[in-house]
């Protein structure tokens, strides 16, 4: 049974790829069961039952009658499953718990469908093909859900990382690392760390699978003949995402606006955000068993291709661009809980759109043997800037002046000298801080302004 301080962590989590929220009990009991019978075709996981999806707990009560009306449903799965209930008090609020196990004799059946787990979402697969295409590939079963028995995980971690994940995730300082790892599930029955884990926070994970990086190669024109630049990034998956955005943001066109003193808006020739949905589609969905074919980003001269081993899941390619499975749950659902996964089926419509809104052709998906992304560059060179004039008061000029004059004049030298409130001094800073009109090179304590 789970005690309350690892339940309010759940809670805290939100909804994922091994909790479920209900409100209440729903009319009808079959919603319920179809959660259960997804989570023991994945990991497992919890319904909680008296909680609602802004993740407040509200409380509910359930009577011998409902509850019999659960469990008869539940017993309807096939083949038999055992999952335990009870109610468990917290801040004084009555919550239901259905502890679902991972089934050992996967696929599980209800009413005749199989439900699977997707990030938050409960799956209704309905054909033989797209059965086998979730469950098994060449008698194969989920890449990282499989346990790393020689990894000494707790060494391998990147803090850096782990830090990073828990800010974006929003989770409480107060919950430890351990803690964390449990209720991600990363760790399987006897508490070796799953191959998902490990590529998820993990300092090396490339070398224990060689074809876990991407390469990001640069070519000259519009043909693979001549190579300009040719990296391979390793470590973390997240930090594969960052590495190969900061490589694609120092080989593409920026330009910038200045609209008077408002934030000075980059503008880049392709949308970061179509790059985003690629590369974190690339990591979260390609097939880790490829042990011969790695992520490609290939940069030419018209166009951006991204490439990750592995063709669309024969269900997805029914319904490409309105549904969504994964290869990988456990590094999908932790794409999820960074929130760099947004909605279920909605990064192809996303892409489409920002692509649009950028007056660039629509995005061209290749399909076959390997999955790829191509994204066309403008046919025009984007113009360096865009000159707007910047109206700046009294006190912003003065500024300018005095740090031309003395790069290393204080904050308490500007008031003195300007006989101005120290509010009013740090405000004006501000302001030519963001329009990119000065900058603070060196330490803190010791560094010189800088007049762009």
């Amino acid at each position: 049974m789970i005690n309350v301080q690892e339940l309010k962590t759940l809670i805290q989590a939100g909804e994922g790829h091994i909790v479920d929220f209900k409100r209440s009990v729903p009319s009808k009991v079959r919603d319920i069961t179809e959660e259960i019978c997804s989570f023991a075709n994945a990991d497992g996981g919890y319904v909680l039952v008296g909680v609602d999806n802004s993740n407040r707990i509200v409380g509910t009560s359930i009577n011998n009658k409902t509850r019999s009306a659960i469990q008869g449903s539940i017993s309807e799965i096939s083949p038999a499953l055992q999952v335990e209930m009870y109610p468990v008090i917290v801040d004084e609020k009555e919550i239901w718990v259905i502890e679902v196990p991972s089934g050992i004799r996967k696929p599980y059946i209800f009413s005749g469908v199989i439900y699977a787990r997707e990030g938050a979402n409960c799956q209704k697969l309905t054909t033989v093909e797209e059965i086998r295409d979730f469950f098994q590939q060449s008698d194969r079963i989920y890449f990282d859900t499989i346990a790393c028995p020689k990894i000494d995980f707790l060494k391998s971690i990147d803090e850096d990382n782990l830090k990073k994940f828990r800010t974006e995730s929003k989770l409480s300082a107060d919950i430890s690392d351990a803690q964390v790892f449990e209720n991600l599930q990363i760790y399987d029955e006897n508490g070796i760390v799953k191959r998902g884990g490990l590529l998820f926070f993990a300092n090396h994970p490339e070398e224990t699978f060689p074809q876990v990086v991407i390469r990001c190669v640069l070519f000259k024109g519009t043909d693979k003949v001549y190579i300009i630049d040719d990296k391979t990034y390793g470590g973390a998956l997240p930090q594969q995402y960052k590495q190969a955005s900061e490589w694609l943001q120092s080989k593409l066109q920026v330009s910038y606006e200045i609209d008077g003193l408002g934030p000075r808006k980059d503008v880049w020739e392709i949308p970061l955000s179509v790059f985003k949905e690629a590369i974190i589609n690339a990591l979260a969905h390609r097939d880790y068993y490829e042990q011969g074919a790695v992520i490609t980003i290939e940069m030419f001269d018209d166009r951006v291709e991204i490439s990750n081993p592995g063709g669309l899941l024969s269900v997805v390619a029914k319904n490409f661009g309105r549904k969504s499975m994964t290869r990988n749950p456990i590094i999908f659902n932790l794409f999820t809980r960074m929130h760099l996964v947004e909605r279920i089926a909605s990064g192809i419509p996303r892409m489409r759109k920002d692509m649009q809104e950028a007056d660039l052709q629509e995005p061209v998906f290749q399909t076959e043997g390997m999955f790829t992304v191509i994204l066309y560059r403008p046919t025009k060179p984007i113009s360096a800037k865009k000159e707007v004039k910047l109206d700046l008061s009294e006190i912003q000029l003065s500024i300018l002046s005095l740090m031309r004059e003395n790069t290393s004049i204080t904050m308490s030298e500007i008031e003195t000298t300007l006989n101005r409130s120290k509010s009013a001094v740090y405000s004006n800073v501000n302001i030519l801080r963001e329009n990119g009109l000065i900058k603070r090179v060196g330490e803190k304590k010791n560094g010189k302004w800088q007049v762009m």
